[in-house]
């Protein structure tokens, strides 16, 4: 392959990729999207037998 085609080829991967980034933020849609940011996963049953009785959950939100 001569240089010149190696960086067309170089050229279109940059294009194709900042493109399909470009229409993923024109396209984006925020409501249809799960927020990910109020979901705390519970605690392990290996976490809980280590935590004592009086140590706040993993689940319940704890303001000091």
């Amino acid at each position: 392959m001569s240089k010149t085609k190696i960086l067309l080829l170089i050229l279109a991967f940059v294009i194709l990729t900042f493109g399909s980034f470009i229409w993923m933020i024109i396209t984006w849609d925020r409501d249809t999207e799960e927020s990910i940011t109020g979901t705390l996963p519970k605690p392990t049953l290996a976490l809980a037998q280590i935590l004592p009785p009086e140590a706040p959950h993993a689940d319940k939100r704890v303001t000091l």
